[in-house]
Protein backbone atom coordinates (compact mmCIF):
# COMPACT_ATOMS: atom_id res chain seq x y z
CA UNK A 1 0.00 0.00 0.00
CA UNK A 2 2.49 2.46 1.02
CA UNK A 3 3.92 2.08 -2.69
CA UNK A 4 0.22 2.90 -4.21
CA UNK A 5 0.63 5.84 -2.16
CA UNK A 6 4.40 6.45 -3.10
CA UNK A 7 2.95 6.59 -7.15
CA UNK A 8 0.06 8.54 -6.94
CA UNK A 9 1.73 11.39 -5.42
CA UNK A 10 4.68 10.55 -8.44
CA UNK A 11 1.70 10.95 -10.96
CA UNK A 12 -0.16 14.16 -9.30
CA UNK A 13 3.59 15.60 -9.50
CA UNK A 14 2.94 15.40 -13.00
CA UNK A 15 0.17 16.26 -13.61
CA UNK A 16 0.32 19.17 -11.33
CA UNK A 17 3.37 20.44 -13.81
CA UNK A 18 1.52 19.89 -17.04
CA UNK A 19 -1.16 21.89 -15.74
CA UNK A 20 1.07 24.70 -14.70
CA UNK A 21 2.61 24.08 -18.38
CA UNK A 22 -0.19 24.68 -19.99
CA UNK A 23 -1.42 27.27 -18.37
CA UNK A 24 1.52 29.20 -18.25
CA UNK A 25 1.67 29.05 -22.10
CA UNK A 26 -2.07 30.14 -22.40
CA UNK A 27 -0.87 33.14 -19.90
CA UNK A 28 -2.94 32.34 -16.63
CA UNK A 29 -0.15 30.45 -14.78
CA UNK A 30 -0.92 29.00 -11.62
CA UNK A 31 1.62 31.17 -9.81
CA UNK A 32 -1.27 33.11 -10.35
CA UNK A 33 -3.77 31.30 -8.72
CA UNK A 34 -5.88 29.80 -7.72
CA UNK A 35 -6.00 31.31 -4.94
CA UNK A 36 -8.07 30.76 -1.46
CA UNK A 37 -11.56 31.38 -2.19
CA UNK A 38 -13.09 34.78 -0.45
CA UNK A 39 -10.81 34.90 2.31
CA UNK A 40 -12.89 38.39 3.03
CA UNK A 41 -15.79 36.25 3.31
CA UNK A 42 -17.49 35.76 6.70
CA UNK A 43 -16.26 33.13 8.57
CA UNK A 44 -19.73 32.37 9.84
CA UNK A 45 -20.96 28.88 9.18
CA UNK A 46 -20.47 25.60 11.01
CA UNK A 47 -18.85 22.66 9.13
CA UNK A 48 -18.90 18.80 10.11
CA UNK A 49 -18.32 15.22 9.07
CA UNK A 50 -20.19 12.42 11.06
CA UNK A 51 -17.80 9.97 9.39
CA UNK A 52 -14.32 12.01 11.21
CA UNK A 53 -13.25 11.16 14.54
CA UNK A 54 -13.49 13.09 17.66
CA UNK A 55 -9.62 13.61 17.21
CA UNK A 56 -9.95 14.90 13.67
CA UNK A 57 -8.71 11.52 11.74
CA UNK A 58 -10.37 10.56 8.54
CA UNK A 59 -11.62 6.88 7.87
CA UNK A 60 -9.54 4.81 5.33
CA UNK A 61 -12.31 4.29 2.86
CA UNK A 62 -12.63 8.00 2.14
CA UNK A 63 -9.02 7.67 0.90
CA UNK A 64 -7.07 6.02 -1.52
CA UNK A 65 -6.30 3.07 0.67
CA UNK A 66 -9.91 2.36 1.03
CA UNK A 67 -12.83 2.36 -1.07
CA UNK A 68 -12.25 6.05 -2.21
CA UNK A 69 -15.73 7.27 -1.37
CA UNK A 70 -16.93 10.39 -1.01
CA UNK A 71 -17.43 11.64 3.34
CA UNK A 72 -20.15 13.06 4.44
CA UNK A 73 -20.56 16.96 4.95
CA UNK A 74 -22.90 18.75 7.07
CA UNK A 75 -23.19 22.66 7.35
CA UNK A 76 -25.79 25.38 8.69
CA UNK A 77 -25.47 28.90 9.69
CA UNK A 78 -25.74 30.26 5.96
CA UNK A 79 -27.37 33.47 4.77
CA UNK A 80 -31.09 33.37 4.85
CA UNK A 81 -30.39 34.71 0.83
CA UNK A 82 -28.41 32.00 -0.41
CA UNK A 83 -28.96 30.82 -3.66
CA UNK A 84 -26.49 27.52 -3.66
CA UNK A 85 -23.25 25.91 -1.95
CA UNK A 86 -20.18 25.00 -3.27
CA UNK A 87 -17.83 22.25 -1.48
CA UNK A 88 -13.91 22.50 -1.82
CA UNK A 89 -11.97 19.62 -0.22
CA UNK A 90 -8.24 20.90 -0.91
CA UNK A 91 -4.48 20.63 0.59
CA UNK A 92 -4.57 22.13 3.70
CA UNK A 93 -1.00 22.30 3.94
CA UNK A 94 0.13 23.20 -0.14
CA UNK A 95 2.86 25.49 0.43
CA UNK A 96 1.58 27.83 -2.94
CA UNK A 97 -1.32 27.33 -4.10
CA UNK A 98 -4.18 24.40 -2.75
CA UNK A 99 -4.50 20.85 -4.52
CA UNK A 100 -8.11 20.94 -5.20
CA UNK A 101 -9.35 16.90 -4.24
CA UNK A 102 -12.86 17.88 -5.10
CA UNK A 103 -15.21 20.79 -6.09
CA UNK A 104 -18.69 20.24 -6.14
CA UNK A 105 -20.96 23.68 -6.85
CA UNK A 106 -24.32 24.48 -7.20
CA UNK A 107 -25.74 22.30 -4.67
CA UNK A 108 -29.51 23.75 -3.64
CA UNK A 109 -29.82 26.29 -0.54
CA UNK A 110 -32.22 23.94 0.81
CA UNK A 111 -29.52 20.92 1.54
CA UNK A 112 -27.66 21.13 4.61
CA UNK A 113 -25.41 17.84 3.91
CA UNK A 114 -24.08 15.03 1.69
CA UNK A 115 -23.99 11.75 2.27
CA UNK A 116 -21.52 8.99 1.99
CA UNK A 117 -20.33 8.54 -1.83
CA UNK A 118 -23.81 10.10 -2.95
CA UNK A 119 -23.70 13.35 -4.76
CA UNK A 120 -27.23 15.63 -4.08
CA UNK A 121 -29.22 15.81 -6.77
CA UNK A 122 -28.84 19.00 -8.02
CA UNK A 123 -24.94 19.12 -7.68
CA UNK A 124 -22.43 19.28 -10.44
CA UNK A 125 -18.66 18.12 -10.10
CA UNK A 126 -15.84 20.45 -11.48
CA UNK A 127 -12.75 19.10 -12.56
CA UNK A 128 -9.76 18.78 -9.71
CA UNK A 129 -6.47 19.25 -10.01
CA UNK A 130 -5.29 15.78 -11.62
CA UNK A 131 -8.04 17.50 -14.34
CA UNK A 132 -10.77 14.71 -13.62
CA UNK A 133 -14.34 15.51 -12.53
CA UNK A 134 -14.36 13.02 -9.77
CA UNK A 135 -13.23 12.64 -6.28
CA UNK A 136 -9.59 12.04 -6.19
CA UNK A 137 -9.15 10.78 -2.83
CA UNK A 138 -6.39 12.01 -0.65
CA UNK A 139 -3.36 9.57 -0.57
CA UNK A 140 -1.02 10.87 1.76
CA UNK A 141 2.48 9.11 1.79
CA UNK A 142 5.09 8.97 4.94
CA UNK A 143 3.01 10.51 7.41
CA UNK A 144 0.03 11.93 8.25
CA UNK A 145 -1.44 15.14 6.45
CA UNK A 146 -4.28 17.48 6.69
CA UNK A 147 -6.86 18.07 4.53
CA UNK A 148 -9.14 21.05 4.22
CA UNK A 149 -13.47 20.99 4.07
CA UNK A 150 -14.75 24.21 3.36
CA UNK A 151 -18.60 24.70 2.23
CA UNK A 152 -19.18 28.14 1.08
CA UNK A 153 -22.66 29.73 0.83
CA UNK A 154 -23.11 31.81 -2.36
CA UNK A 155 -25.73 34.68 -3.64
CA UNK A 156 -26.07 32.85 -7.36
CA UNK A 157 -26.23 29.02 -9.56
CA UNK A 158 -23.58 29.30 -11.38
CA UNK A 159 -24.66 26.39 -13.55
CA UNK A 160 -25.85 28.93 -16.68
CA UNK A 161 -21.98 30.07 -16.86
CA UNK A 162 -20.41 27.59 -16.87
CA UNK A 163 -20.28 23.90 -19.21
CA UNK A 164 -19.93 20.67 -17.96
CA UNK A 165 -17.66 19.02 -15.90
CA UNK A 166 -15.87 22.42 -15.97
CA UNK A 167 -12.17 23.04 -15.82
CA UNK A 168 -11.20 24.03 -12.07
CA UNK A 169 -9.65 27.13 -12.51
CA UNK A 170 -12.77 28.72 -14.54
CA UNK A 171 -15.06 27.30 -11.85
CA UNK A 172 -13.02 28.59 -9.00
CA UNK A 173 -12.94 32.13 -10.44
CA UNK A 174 -16.46 32.35 -11.07
CA UNK A 175 -17.14 31.14 -7.63
CA UNK A 176 -15.02 33.69 -5.88
CA UNK A 177 -17.02 37.02 -6.34
CA UNK A 178 -19.97 35.35 -5.24
CA UNK A 179 -18.96 33.81 -1.55
CA UNK A 180 -21.58 35.55 1.30
CA UNK A 181 -20.36 33.36 4.18
CA UNK A 182 -17.89 30.25 4.76
CA UNK A 183 -17.16 27.65 7.14
CA UNK A 184 -14.15 25.22 7.15
CA UNK A 185 -12.92 22.06 8.96
CA UNK A 186 -9.43 20.44 8.95
CA UNK A 187 -9.23 16.70 8.78
CA UNK A 188 -6.17 14.09 9.13
CA UNK A 189 -5.87 11.44 7.21
CA UNK A 190 -3.16 8.62 7.83
CA UNK A 191 -0.62 6.91 5.33
CA UNK A 192 -0.75 2.57 5.47
CA UNK A 193 1.74 0.10 5.46
CA UNK A 194 2.17 -2.92 3.31
CA UNK A 195 0.07 -5.20 5.84
CA UNK A 196 -2.62 -2.46 5.91
CA UNK A 197 -2.08 -0.67 9.26
CA UNK A 198 -1.22 2.64 10.13
CA UNK A 199 2.01 4.15 9.67
CA UNK A 200 3.14 5.04 13.22
CA UNK A 201 2.83 7.60 14.53
CA UNK A 202 -0.46 8.84 12.76
CA UNK A 203 -1.80 11.32 15.00
CA UNK A 204 -4.47 13.79 14.40
CA UNK A 205 -3.62 17.84 15.59
CA UNK A 206 -4.20 18.85 18.88
CA UNK A 207 -7.52 19.78 17.90
CA UNK A 208 -9.81 19.73 14.55
CA UNK A 209 -10.45 23.06 13.31
CA UNK A 210 -14.05 23.45 12.86
CA UNK A 211 -15.54 27.40 12.08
Amino acid sequence: MARRGDQRYRNRAVAALLLTLSLLLSGCGLLSGPHPLSEDAPLIMEVSSAAVSKGGLLPRQFTCYGAGLTPPVSWSGAPADTKSYALVIDDADAPITPWVYWLVFDIGPATTYTQQGILPASAKVARNSTGQAAYDPPCPSGGPHKYRITVYALNTVLADGLADQPQLLPTWTDIAPHVLARGTTTVTACPVTGSGAAVPPCKPPIAARHH
